[in-house]
């Protein structure tokens, strides 16, 4: 691996938790934090002696107000709570939701003991993976995985991969193993950094596109984009400038949309990416666990919704589809021989050769399935366990379409990747030196350079594995 990421409860970074996810980095525990999860458990035990503590002595949801002192409350707890129904996580989602409920316990405020903290980072550094199933978790906490993670633990279940240690679960452990959001917070963790990844290929691809449909640079002057400040246009901007400088002569006084446009719809969705990164780094080094043990007791609070992880898992779905739309409009503009100089479809070969026309198709039929899921999820409500739990985030759900959408996305941009690479091919004039050269390079010698009719999946397929190398070369500040 190489790598070294050092989980204390403050530091973990979305990124730090994705070369985790990812098999490039190992963790390590600071000690320091360890002696914080003794204290605080200490603290917890206390309380539990001297009273009611939810979870810890009593029932959850609507049964808080039942005592139980039986010994095998926490397992029993964790059995109540492990659906185990839906798709199952994938081993990139689910090591990241061990590492992010790792570093949480670190955080403090959870009162589990360090035995089984340890033994998380123990199957972590084991490269062992339970198996989470999907379903059960509405953005008030991921009971039902978090459940499927504490009963591998206690070994009642056994681990999907690799060989993960067993450990005890008693009362004051198990609802502090599950009073977390961690599935969900690693799914968007994850499906963000594919965004960033797939918004920076997005401008390079498009402006591949720019250069062969010789578009006028005048739309990315950046007297033009200091006129109106909104955040990361400029940068979007500049990066084209850079991407395109030195292009041949404009064949239009003015481009479609298509072309224009490109820094207005990247920039809002590169910053509300920003921002949910910044929610994100918050979620993943949060004491958010009910009830929370803090140096001055506990706590019970109503610090498990996750409602600004919603709201901003909504804005970036809500900004990254009209990247993607104009994508399918660049590709659409790629189609037109009066805008390309070109045959109609970028086709070669006998009259009536259909070209690249079929590409329109998958693209919108891709376009129509993100639609599909772009419902708002904070709009949601609900009323549960027995009428007490009256709200929640579905922050859950945000999390889920976003990925969802990231899964979709590299077919839709590698189509309009492989018709600028063929109109850049059938017209090499118009290629500037500087990186689009770079990246028309890198297209060129994965992408077939037989342009007769022929089943084009497989050239999609490349060029969708292509985008995180084209990724690397924009800055977008």
């Amino acid at each position: 691996m190489g790598a070294e990421v050092r989980l204390d409860g403050q530091t973990l970074t979305v990124a730090a938790l994705v070369a985790i996810a990812s098999g490039h980095a190992e963790v390590t525990v600071d000690p320091a934090a360890l002696a914080l999860v003794d204290r605080r458990h200490a603290l917890l035990l206390a309380a539990r002696a001297h009273g009611a503590v939810y979870g810890a002595n009593t029932g959850v949801g609507a049964n808080r107000n039942e005592r139980s002192d039986a010994v095998d409350h926490g397992l029993r707890l964790l059995r109540s709570h492990c659906a185990a129904v839906g798709p199952v996580e994938d081993d990139q989602t689910a090591r990241a939701a061990m590492a992010t409920r790792l570093n949480q316990i670190l955080a403090g405020g959870s009162g589990i003991s360090r035995r089984v903290a340890q033994a998380l980072a123990e199957a972590l550094y084991a490269g062992a993976v339970p198996t989470l199933h999907s379903w059960g978790a509405i953005g008030t906490g991921d009971l039902a995985a978090l459940a499927e993670l504490g009963l591998t633990l206690a070994g009642e279940r056994p681990w999907r991969s690799g060989r993960g240690p067993v450990t005890t679960i008693d009362a004051t452990d198990a609802l502090p193993m599950i009073s977390s959001s961690a599935v969900t917070v690693a799914t968007a963790a994850l499906a963000l950094h594919r965004v960033q990844e797939q918004l920076r290929a997005s401008t390079v691809v498009g402006a591949l596109t720019f250069l062969a449909l010789r578009g006028n640079p005048e739309a990315y002057d950046e007297q033009v984009h200091a006129a109106r400040g909104h955040p990361c246009q400029a940068a979007v901007a500049t990066a084209l400038r850079a991407m395109v400088g030195g292009c041949p002569a404009p064949a239009r006084i003015q481009d479609p949309f298509g072309l224009r446009v490109v820094p207005q719809v990247t920039a809002p969705a590169l910053h509300a990416a920003r921002e949910l990164d910044e929610v994100l780094a918050a979620e993943l080094n949060a004491a958010a666990e009910n009830p929370l043990v803090t140096a001055g007791g506990v706590r019970h609070h109503g610090q498990f919704h996750t409602a600004t992880m919603a709201t901003h898992l909504d804005a970036v779905r809500g900004s990254f589809l009209p990247v993607l739309s104009l994508s399918a409009a660049r590709l659409g503009l790629l189609m037109r021989p009066d805008l390309t100089g070109l045959r109609a479809f970028l086709a070669a070969g006998p009259s009536g050769s259909s070209g690249l026309m079929i590409s329109e198709y998958v693209v919108q039929d891709l376009l129509t399935e993100i639609r599909v899921g772009m419902q708002p999820v904070a709009a949601g409500t609900l009323s549960i366990s027995l009428g007490l739990e009256e709200h929640a985030s579905f922050a859950t759900q945000g999390a889920r379409s976003l990925r969802t959408m990231t899964q979709l996305a590299p077919a839709l941009l590698a189509a309009e990747l492989v018709a600028a690479v063929r109109a850049l091919r059938m017209a090499p004039g118009r290629l500037a030196d500087g990186p689009a050269r770079k990246a028309f390079d890198l297209a060129a010698a994965a992408l077939d350079a037989d342009e007769e009719d022929r089943p084009l999946g497989e050239d999609l397929a490349r060029a969708a594995a292509l985008l995180p190398a084209l990724s690397a070369l924009p800055d977008l500040g």
